[in-house]
């Protein structure tokens, strides 16, 4: 994500405009200028299946045994390489507990960790992608994502007298409504054709181009052609890049909105009288566990509550679907110590009783009962959630540092009554969590870019000057004449929100990211000013021993730089590559040989 300044964070906000009733925010998608030439450069160093590593990790094929229970049955492409506790991960993921009673065809995310540390063998080129993604997009360093098309229908012809089946894609990519929409062209035309159809599919996306941030692509699958533009870190918040039709696009099929973002009202609706508490617990890290009638309702009412965080990335663990089975299940649902600071998404009624303990709990109905208005319902006490058939609604003892934002409440309320469009109901509770968060964010943001050094202390014959510490009651201090009353209308103890988020994970993940892109600031700068210096002078008051060592010294900087992808201006590096030239030739031939040659690893 781009360092913003505090300011710059306030002026966007104050550039939105409200949402009307039926609209949403749109502006053009536009391709990221100068992308296009390092895509073409870093064409010719793919090699077969790369392009498809770029996109995912492998497809699997969950099937039920009678003897083994649920097995992998196929992997594709047959290459690719899971652990046996990834597979078995993979099995009990990609099946919906038996209560759901999940008959015909149901989709579902999960999350589970990577067991293994294999790394892709293009991993600078997708390195430089993550750089431009926003922080909610990087792919999960840790973690797999699984998407799972699951399919089961009566067949007389088998023992149990069901078919059931699982078509699963495995990516470290969040791209949930992407992978959703690639899935229901793929899954049914699998069931229908077998594995031919999967080594078609799989030799498609290995055509694809890289997924690339700013980008508009069209990506060929099965016949027809999907098309969608991956976000940028350096959109606005708050708008969504839409992917127009050209007179070119013929043969495009499905034109995506967006590829991350699931239905926020939908999946709060159940609960939408308790958002603003729910923003609070997920902004603070707790231990929450979603209860849902089925692994579609959990999942996406996870991704919800992460999301709902955005632009600040949620740093804890989350699974969007969990069962007994998992791996972490006595991890995350032992009485010995505090719960752990997760989102846990699940449907087994067993877990009504394992994790009574936990402090906050959520119960969803079934989602698709929204026809009527939610009635109010107060935060009920966990003690009164007995199993997993409760009624919907917050059981937890949590007090919100906030006063209830009643206004919000009031307009889903009318839009209910009024039928206002789905999309128009999520754009303003999209819109509503988006401002609640960069209100909070903002004074952080100001009082962090008070850390940098002034320009001026920055000498290219130096190191670069080190950050101010964050200071905790420096910064609480600076609340009372920019705190978020300047920017939100909510009144409440917002110190107190301030003290208990400094705790959290989110605020250390967020600070060591602010924390690595000033550095970086700091030695982009450093560099620049070493570039306008006149070097040729510099080394004649130099030794042949000390311009060697100068020579050493811009060439390791020169390499960082590029390596980390430094912010310089343009042509700095090009700048520092003519000054080595230039240093190198000034001194004796046996030297510049020397000099000339390519570090060896």
């Amino acid at each position: 994500m781009a360092l913003q300044t505090a300011e710059e964070i306030a002026e966007q906000m104050e550039e939105s405009e409200d949402i009307l009733e039926h609209d949403v925010q749109v502006s053009p998608a536009e391709e990221m200028p100068g992308d296009g030439p390092v895509e073409e450069e870093s064409e010719q160093l793919f090699l077969p299946w790369d392009r498809f590593s770029a996109w995912l990790h492998c497809i699997c094929v969950v099937g039920f045994d009678l003897e083994l229970g649920q097995a992998v049955e196929v992997i594709y492409p047959h290459h690719s390489k899971l652990t046996e506790k990834e597979k078995t991960s993979i099995c009990y993921l990609s099946f919906p507990d038996s209560n759901s009673g999940c008959l015909g065809d149901t989709q579902f995310c999960f999350r589970f960790r990577q067991a293994s540390n294999i790394q892709p063998s293009l991993g600078c080129f997708l390195d430089r992608c993550d750089r431009d993604a926003p922080v909610c997009l990087k792919r999960d360093q840790g973690h797999f994502y699984g998407y799972v098309y699951f399919r089961q229908v009566r067949d007389k012809s088998l023992k149990r007298g069901y078919f059931q089946k699982s078509l699963v894609l495995i990516s470290k990519l969040p791209y949930v409504t992407f992978f959703h929409s690639l899935l229901k062209l793929l899954a049914p035309e699998y069931f229908e054709k077998q594995e031919p159809c999967l080594e078609a599919a799989c030799n498609d996306i290995d055509r694809w181009p890289t997924p690339t941030p700013g980008k508009i692509l069209n990506l060929p699958i099965m016949g027809v052609v999907m098309k969608l533009r991956i976000p940028t870190c350096y959109d606005k918040p708050g708008t969504s890049q839409l992917v127009q039709s050209t007179p070119g696009d013929s043969l495009v099929s499905i034109v995506l909105p967006t590829i991350h973002e699931v239905d926020l009202f939908r999946c709060f609706y159940p609960v939408f009288f308790h958002i603003q508490m729910l923003w609070e617990l997920v902004l603070l890290g707790e231990s929450l566990v979603v209860m849902a009638p089925s692994p579609s309702d959990s999942s996406d009412t996870v991704l919800a509550l992460v999301s709902c965080l955005s632009p600040l990335r949620y740093c804890s663990d989350f699974r969007p679907y969990f069962t007994i089975h998992d791996s972490e299940f006595k991890e995350y649902t032992t009485r010995t110590q505090a719960p752990p600071s997760v989102i846990l998404g699940v449907t087994n009624p067993f877990f009504a009783k394992t994790l009574q303990h936990w402090p906050h709990i959520i119960r969803i109905g079934d989602m698709k009962q929204t026809g009527e208005v939610a009635k109010q319902m107060k935060v009920k006490k966990l003690k009164n959630l007995k199993t997993l058939d409760s009624k919907p609604g917050v059981y937890s003892a949590y007090k919100p540092f906030l006063n209830k934002d009643e206004d919000i409440i009031k307009q889903l309320q009318k839009g209910v009554q009024q039928k206002r469009p789905s999309a128009a109901q999520n754009a303003i509770l999209r819109r509503y969590f988006l401002e609640l968060t960069q209100s909070f964010i903002i004074p952080l943001e100001r009082y962090v870019a008070s850390l940098m050094p002034l320009q001026k202390t920055i000498s290219p014959w130096k190191s670069p000057p080190q950050l101010r510490p964050f200071l905790q009651e420096e910064f609480m201090k600076t609340l009372e004449k920019a705190g978020p009353q300047l920017t939100s209308r909510l009144k409440g103890d917002w110190i107190g929100l301030y003290r208990q988020f400094l705790k959290s994970p989110n605020f250390d993940g967020w600070f060591r990211n602010r924390r690595k892109e000033m550095m970086q600031k700091l030695e982009a700068l450093h560099l620049e000013a070493l570039c306008e210096e006149d070097l040729q002078l510099r080394i004649q008051k130099h030794t042949e021993v000390e311009t060697v060592d100068l020579v050493l010294k811009l060439k390791d900087k020169l390499t960082k730089a590029e390596n980390e992808q430094l912010p310089v201006r343009a042509g700095t590096l090009t700048k520092l590559q003519t000054h080595i030239e230039s240093i190198i030739l000034s001194l004796p031939e046996d030297l510049q040989g020397i000099l000339h040659k390519p570090a060896t690893l």
